[in-house]
Parts: structure tokens; sequence; C-alpha cells
């Protein structure tokens, strides 16, 4: 029985909202977040295929460069009108894989050595029932939903560390049955596993703040290597 294949996939679009160019703007070094995450990725001998998924030329050509596959994706999956589930559908169904790994470039500080434990955790779990794994993060706080405690009694209000576990998924790594992901629109399954990882490399680009922060928080890593 041959190995299922494994392909990364790492979705990239040419406008952001929040950061101009966040993906191409240097990050360590002249390295972009594009780079960066290539630059990983490539070192995992466990992913059989990379692929950039992108409507930016830009990405194309960097996908050239480190001698990547590249998808160029449809402007309306690339678009503010396109709702997370079309766009996952989409990717499911534009890759030719058997697991796929939904690896985003705005998660720069996963280390390699996660990624191989993570890989790993997925194929043992397939065995016990999970058709999905993805990263999380553990939230301890007292937390309000239309003016409504959702995780504790007010009136018994316990120490934070008592609070029940509440995961938060980073999307740092997510990885799932393509079938699966073409039935569930998601990167999350019907019976999913989460794999807690760290605030580090659970630390998620999305605005100004997090590019500073994690540029700090790379740079301080590397200095160690």
């Amino acid at each position: 029985m041959s190995r299922k294949k494994i392909t990364a996939v790492v979705p990239i679009r040419k406008g952001s909202q929040r950061i101009l160019d966040k993906n191409f703007i240097p990050f360590f070094g002249d390295k972009s977040l594009l780079e960066v995450k290539l630059d990983v990725l490539k070192n995992i001998s466990t992913i059989d295929e990379i692929i950039v998924n992108t409507d930016s030329q830009r990405a194309m050509d960097i996908a050239d460069r480190y001698g990547v596959s590249k998808k160029e994706r449809e402007d309306y999956y690339a678009s503010n009108e396109c709702t997370n589930s079309e766009f996952f559908e989409n990717m499911a169904q534009t890759t030719d894989t058997d697991y796929l790994i939904y690896s985003p470039c705005t998660a720069p500080l996963v280390k390699e050595s996660t990624y191989y434990d993570f890989i790993n955790r997925f194929i043992n779990g397939i065995n016990n029932g999970h058709d999905s794994l993805t990263t999380v993060n553990v939230l301890k706080h007292h937390m309000w939903l239309d003016g409504k405690p959702l995780n504790y009694n007010p009136s018994k209000s316990p120490n934070t560390q008592d609070l029940p576990d509440i995961f938060k998924l980073t999307y740092s790594i997510s990885i799932i049955d393509r079938s699966v992901m073409l039935k569930s629109k998601n990167i999350v399954g019907k019976t999913p596993h989460f794999y807690e990882v760290s605030e580090v490399e659970g630390v998620d680009v999305d605005n100004k703040i997090d590019f500073d922060f994690a540029q700090f928080l790379y740079g301080k890593l590397n200095e160690r290597i």
C-alpha cells in the first residue's frame, strides 16, 4: 500500500487590508513572511509537495525561485466577498493530494520540529478516528457574550487557572484528509483533534502590532541558533 501524499498549501492574497503587502515586506533580514515560511517547509521531508495558492504574480515569482509549485487563485476566491467556507472548499477542489496541510505564512514562528511532530500525530490520529488536526491555544479567561458569562458563575468566580479549557484555533498549522475538507468546507473536520502550541508558535500576523511582535520574537529566537 503506497503512502498517502501530503501537500502543504501556503495561501497568499495580493492585497492585505491592515498592512500593505505584509507577506512581501522584509520580516527577517531581507526575507519576507512568505520566504521565511518556504524556508521551513522545504526542510520538512515528510511533505511531498508545497503549493503557493495565490492571486499575486509576486508570490508566484517567489514560488518559482524556491522551486515549489504554484496555483493561481481565481479573483473571487481572493476577494472579501468570498467566505471562509467557499475559500476552503475551493482550495480542496484545486489541490491534488490525499492530505492537505494549511500553512499560512502569517504564522512565522512554528518550528520545524513542530511540523514533524504535528504530521506524525495526525497520521497516528487517523487510526484513532480523527479526520483532522489543528493547532490551538488554551484560553483561561473570564468570558462573556451578549451580557452573560460563558464559562463561569460570577457569584462563585473561580481563579483563572481553574476555569475550563477553551480552545482557540490558531490555524498555525492544520491538516485534513482532502475528501473530508471537500465535505466539511473547512480545514477542521467532523472528528477533529487539537494540537496545543505555545503562545509564541500560535502568533498570527494580522496587524502592524502583530507584525512587529512576531518580528521581535523571531529575531530573539534566531539569536540562539
